[in-house]
């Protein structure tokens, strides 16, 4: 088993405090060339704001840090698969690269649903590698929702 790329285990560590916080864990991290840009954890019950998903707060965070709105060369990390708002905004952000951790069946749209990235409309395709702490992003979900029940 090899170790977790230090992206992944960021947005892990972010999803945690989501959790903590009373949110549901999700975290995301956005790099480019190696380099931290953005960490950011779901957080739309604090802000009040539905689209304030880990994915959507990251890649604000990075095209602020950057100063630009397209983020090529940049790579997104997220504990979960993006929902399909979130994966329009890894498309409009132009991300070249998307790590995330565990499946999301019911609400996932980059391997399950609506399959964003593959449908003809869709205008920019990041590589996508699935998996990636899956063991662990699965563990804080099921974690806090059995907590709830």
């Amino acid at each position: 088993m090899f170790p977790l790329p230090e992206p992944m285990r960021r947005a892990l560590a972010a999803a945690a405090q989501a959790a903590e916080a009373g949110e549901v864990p999700v975290g995301a991290v956005v790099t480019r060339g190696g380099q931290l840009i953005a960490v950011a954890a779901n957080a739309p019950r604090a802000l009040h704001d539905p689209t304030a998903h880990a994915e959507i707060l990251a890649i604000r965070a990075a095209a602020r840090a950057l100063g630009r709105d397209r983020l090529d060369g940049c790579d997104l990390w997220v504990t979960l698969e993006p929902c399909a708002m979130c994966a329009g905004a890894i498309a409009h952000a132009r991300i070249d690269r998307l790590y995330y951790g565990a499946d999301d069946p019911k609400g996932g749209a980059v391997a399950h649903g609506a399959r964003f990235f593959g449908q003809p409309t869709c205008h920019h395709r990041p590589e996508v590698y699935a998996g990636i702490g899956e063991g662990e992003a699965a563990a804080l979900l099921r974690a806090f929702f059995a907590a709830r029940r």
